[in-house]
């Protein structure tokens, strides 16, 4: 098995992922490849892996390269998780907008931040996508970079034969956390999530058959500081329970940000990314500082417990053992109320002969409401990409839900000018100029 991590100098995630897959014994002699663009963090990952591979008492074969297709050569499974442009494009995201008065919490996912992280994005998975047919190209590309529906629908428009799904730990981790508030054991229960990557929605949760919403439902009723909570709100008004945090969730949708008396009620943390995007520096520092010192760096105590899915489908695929994990792919028929092709996140069944996406049906009609609204934002992104049309970026921050509540069209429009500007040579030559009102 070789495994291929695109981005390894993301290092605080590549150490989980280092450590996830040496856990398994199974997975004691894979083959990693590690490919960065940046020699330093490359060289502090190819150190992560070696120092993790001995404390699992693993025996790995470990490569580095900032060379991609020798570091893609042969590879059965790729992680990617590149973000494009690093912490100076995540700052342009916030700051841009900032200027109109557009608040955002973490902006990766829909809205500006999430539209213009696409556009830098799409053209590395492009190139990622080609590189994957021409050298391995029965590899399974198991994608974390965000936006995920929008790249996923992406790489689905320009490359239909790479074997691309997109993994994300929100279910698993909202499940846990409401399974702590109800007090009744996570590795008990059984849950059916489905809707879109960040948006997605908790159908069912039971615990040894008994339906565990009326417990939640007691719970919030008994604390006034639960109910203070985004997802919380959006539960209580929808009826099912959202699959991504409140800081993700309120910009999804127009009725929080646009409002200050609702940023405090909440207790939104405008911004909130900027402060994790910082921190995650810092910790690339302090890893890096250690390696420089002769000394392994110390177990970061924010690391939580195995919950990734990737160490899960590569052990799957090597193992066949059988487990369900939830994925973004291609809508066809699995959620009969969502458009066709759209990329929806789903259940699916891992097993030798790799991810098998599971049919869920029609989602109550105010969630695929809801869900459409965000998957017209995701058509018109990808859309201004695959057509090399600016018109259609300005059409998709125009459908934003958060967006279109907070700026006139006007706004809107100028922004996506000055957003194009600051990005600059991140994005395709012919999605960089402004848009004349009127231009066709």
């Amino acid at each position: 098995m070789r495994i291929v991590f695109v981005g390894a100098g993301s290092v605080v995630f590549t150490r989980q992922l280092l450590r996830d897959i040496l856990s398994f014994p199974e997975l004691s002699e894979v083959r990693l490849s590690l490919h960065d663009i940046d020699q330093d963090r490359l060289r502090v990952a190819e150190g992560l892996a070696l120092m993790t591979a001995q404390q699992y008492g693993a025996r790995p074969v470990v490569t580095a390269s900032t060379d991609r297709r020798k570091a893609l050569d042969g590879a059965d499974v790729v992680v990617n998780m590149v973000a494009v442009g690093g912490h100076r494009a995540t700052l342009t995201d916030f700051d841009v907008p900032q200027t109109y008065g557009l608040r955002q919490t973490v902006g990766d996912t829909l809205g500006i931040g999430g539209i213009f992280r696409a556009l830098r994005t799409f053209p590395l998975l492009r190139g990622l996508a080609e590189d994957i047919a021409e050298v391995c190209p029965d590899a399974w590309l198991l994608n974390y970079t965000n936006p995920m529906a929008m790249n996923l629908q992406y790489l689905a428009a320009i490359a239909p034969r790479v074997k691309a799904v997109g993994l994300c730990h929100s279910v698993f981790w909202t499940v846990h956390d409401l399974c702590a508030i109800v007090g009744v054991p996570h590795e008990e229960v059984d849950v059916v999530s489905a809707g879109v990557n960040h948006q997605g929605w908790i159908l069912r949760w039971e615990h040894r058959g008994r339906d565990l919403y009326p417990a939640l439902d007691r719970a919030i009723a008994d604390d006034p500081e639960l109910r203070r909570r985004v997802r919380v709100d959006m539960y209580r008004r929808l009826g099912r329970f959202p699959t991504e945090t409140s800081e993700h969730s309120s910009e999804y949708v127009p009725w929080y940000l646009p409002h200050q008396r609702e940023v405090e009620r909440l207790r939104i943390p405008v911004r909130g990314y900027t402060v994790i995007s910082e921190e995650n520096l810092a910790e690339y520092a302090r890893v890096r500082d250690a390696f420089a010192a002769g000394r392994p760096p110390a177990e970061d105590p924010a690391v939580q417990e195995a919950a990734e899915y990737a160490p899960q489908v590569i052990h799957s695929l090597v193992t066949g053992e059988r487990r369900t994990i939830q994925v973004t792919t291609a809508n066809t028929g699995l959620i009969s109320n969502l458009p066709q092709g759209a990329a929806v996140e789903v259940p699916a069944t891992l097993d030798r002969l790799g991810v098998h996406p599971h049919h869920v049906g029609a989602l109550p009609a105010q969630l695929a409401a809801l869900n459409r609204s965000f998957l017209n934002v995701v058509e018109l992104t990808v859309a201004a990409a695959v057509q090399g049309d600016p018109r259609h970026i300005r059409h998709a921050a125009m459908c934003d839900p958060a967006t279109a509540a907070a700026l006139t069209v006007d706004q809107i429009w100028s922004l996506c000018d000055d957003m194009a500007a600051a990005h600059g040579d991140a994005l395709p030559l012919e999605l960089r100029a402004p848009l004349p009102l009127g231009t066709r």
